[in-house]
């Protein structure tokens, strides 16, 4: 073993450099599965962030393995705009898959090594350019239709409906149901009698109220005596889904946890728990096809649930309700989808990145078929790797938030006697969201360089009941706040990082945290805002239809609670915003327009502020590009190092 250079905190050179993580991450989507071959959605920075649909399809030989391939082509791109967040962009259905092109929002279907041919009508430049959106689709073989999520943009409206495409005769789809401001999970039974879905009004969000539906289909392919299954404005319903047998589970939150459900038809309907437990078997769906749980039989399913911090797959007995813990080197699962006796997802670990696996839940034996970032799998590079510490410290009113702390790690180097390294909290979007212990490369790449990592899953975030949630309920931006400061006064008591050197960093609703943090207090010495909210009252006139009343529940009302809203917004409070800012932007962002920023970076600018902005053409909410998620990493580090963590790099 070599003796450690000593060099001071944030000054280590690093093998985990920004090339590295534009150049060998993939992000890694849905998962579907068709008989034995398994599809899943591939975004790419390095070609642009274009989304690829990928097929593994078994291997014939005993050995096992399979053959792994792109199944669509350049130039389409496998992204739906529903809800502006997306997912459920595609599915499979013997052999033909069905999916969203980004570009035109339509909606195609391709066999083999066919070339896509689309199914719904073309943008009309005349009336608006696109129209209709698609997304979270199944396919009816008996009818011969695509049955999905519709969004339409005409007239300055935007109408949510469940709408059926017809495979032979394309146009852009029939209603099926409509009425209510969001449709999602729409889920046929197993003889093709019925369908399931849920649906949600304004000011909801799916992770507040649901409902979950159910109605026969007619003759017609019409939906006939449509009658709610549970649900409402204060209980949260995720996932519906038929068991091979014809019964219809759910996951909902009306303990308090998102725990598994059925609705027993032979009790007149009657919901019953499988399962009931301090623990979380559900996710807030920012995304469309999430997936928790799927079916190995009638008798058994295999779920993935967070318990007291951290996440398991386990076995579930639906007779007895045992559930069993499948031992496995992963702990996050998510997209977990049935494939013969087992079940493939995507899992990982604080010392494996996400990746498609292939479980045998019986043996917990697990074979690999994609990793979002291959070049750690090499063992040079896993010895940079800094293990995540899962934190509960003391918070406002008596309370305990979470957090996870990523320590200093780089087997090349060692710092100065006495020295105590440099502080980047970690503000989560969402704000309705959790921090992820998951190896991320992002994190290394701070932690590698000698810079602590502290990732706060504040008030409001999930993983922690309904009441933790709730947290935030009225409080955004006091809460999460003032949470994200105890924890860096948490760390920073123990010894663990230098107060003086400590920064926060948050993309989206995260950013607007971080604003309000350097508006508030002076535990932070400067701070990053990735397209950050800086005014909630303009963000409440002028945001896309998902997210347009969220602010009722994290603030209230408006415009009734103007003034409220005035002064939560750190636009408000720029002028005791004393420390160095860096601001990150889309130029095509949605949810988050660019005048958010702007405003926030003339403020500081005309009070002489040190201030960096770098606004990016054709990036929207969350970066996608290598070049732009490159520049920003190596932006930020510089912004810090010069101004706040006084540090030389070293190369």
């Amino acid at each position: 073993m070599t003796d450690r250079e000593t060099l001071p905190y944030g000054a280590w050179r690093s093998p985990i450099t920004s090339e590295l993580i534009v150049g060998e991450t993939l992000g890694l989507g849905d998962i579907r599965v068709d008989g034995h071959d398994i599809y899943w959605i591939e975004g790419r920075p390095s070609e642009g962030g274009r989304n690829v649909l990928v097929r593994r399809a078994p291997s014939t030989s005993t050995n096992g393995g399979g053959s792994i391939e792109d199944i669509t082509p350049a130039p389409y791109s496998v992204r739906t705009r529903v809800h502006e967040y997306g997912g459920g962009a595609m599915n499979v259905h013997r052999g033909f898959v069905y999916f969203t092109n980004f570009a035109d929002q339509r909606l195609y279907q391709q066999a083999g090594g066919s070339p896509p041919t689309p199914l719904t009508p073309p943008p009309d430049p005349e009336r608006g350019g696109i129209r209709w959106r698609y997304a979270d689709g199944l396919i009816d073989d008996e009818r011969k239709q695509w049955i999905g999520v519709r969004e339409e943009h005409a007239e300055g409206r935007v109408d949510n409906t469940l709408v059926a495409v017809d495979l032979a005769q394309p146009g852009p789809g029939i209603v099926l149901a409509q009425g209510a401001d969001f449709y999602a999970s729409p889920a046929l039974s197993p003889d093709g009698k019925r369908l399931a879905w849920l649906q949600w009004n304004h000011p909801n969000m799916p992770w507040v109220g649901t409902e979950l539906w159910q109605a026969d289909i007619a003759a017609d392919g019409s939906l006939a005596s449509p009658r709610r299954v549970a649900g409402g404005d204060s209980e949260s319903v995720f996932q519906p889904q038929w068991s091979p047998d014809g019964v219809l589970y759910f996951v909902s939150d009306r303990s308090g946890w998102w725990n598994l459900y059925r609705c027993d038809a032979n009790s007149g309907g009657a919901v019953h728990a499988l399962c009931s437990r301090d623990a979380e078997f559900g996710q807030a769906q920012w995304n469309f096809a999430q997936s928790t749980y799927a079916f190995l039989s009638a008798a058994q399913l295999v779920c993935a649930y967070t318990e007291a911090g951290h996440d398991r797959l386990a076995r579930l007995d639906i007779a007895t309700g045992k559930l069993t813990p499948v031992d496995l080197p992963y702990s996050d699962f998510g997209q977990i989808r049935a494939v013969g006796d087992g079940i493939v997802c995507r899992a990982g670990s604080p010392t494996d990145p996400p990746a498609i696996v292939l479980i045998d839940p019986a043996t917990g034996a697990s074979e690999m078929l994609r990793s979002s970032a291959s070049a750690l799998v090499e063992d040079e590079l896993r010895s940079y790797i800094s293990a995540p510490q899962h934190l509960s410290f003391p918070t406002e009113n008596g309370l305990t938030a979470h957090a996870n702390f990523f320590p200093p790690h780089n087997p090349d180097y060692a710092a100065p006697a006495g020295e105590k390294p440099p502080l980047v909290v970690k503000c989560h979007g969402g704000p309705t969201a959790s921090a992820s212990s998951v190896l991320n490369l992002r994190n290394q790449f701070w932690t590698s360089r000698g810079i602590a990592v502290l990732d706060v899953d504040y008030g409001g975030s999930t993983g922690y009941g309904r009441a933790y949630r709730e947290r935030l309920k009225g409080d955004w931006g006091i809460v999460d706040v003032e949470d994200c400061v105890n924890a860096a006064r948490h760390v920073i008591s123990e010894g663990m990082a230098d107060g003086e050197r400590a920064v926060i960093t948050g993309g989206s609703a995260g950013g607007y945290t971080v604003l309000a943090a350097l508006t508030r207090g002076t535990v932070f010495k400067g701070g990053a805002s990735y397209y950050g909210v800086s005014d909630v009252a303009a963000l409440a006139r002028d945001t896309h239809k998902f997210e347009s009343r969220y602010l009722d529940w994290l603030i209230g009302p408006y415009p009734e609670r103007e003034e409220l809203y005035r002064e939560r917004s750190p636009l408000t409070h720029a002028g005791a915003l004393n420390c160095p800012v860096i601001f990150f932007q889309g130029a095509d962002d949605r949810v988050v327009p660019p005048n958010q920023t702007e405003m926030m970076v003339e403020a500081l600018r005309g009070r002489g502020i040190p201030v960096g902005y770098l606004l990016f053409a054709g990036e929207q909410h969350g970066f996608r590009r290598a070049e732009t998620i490159k520049r920003a990493l190596d932006a930020e580090l510089y912004f810090y190092a010069a101004l706040v963590f006084r540090t030389r790099l070293e190369f």
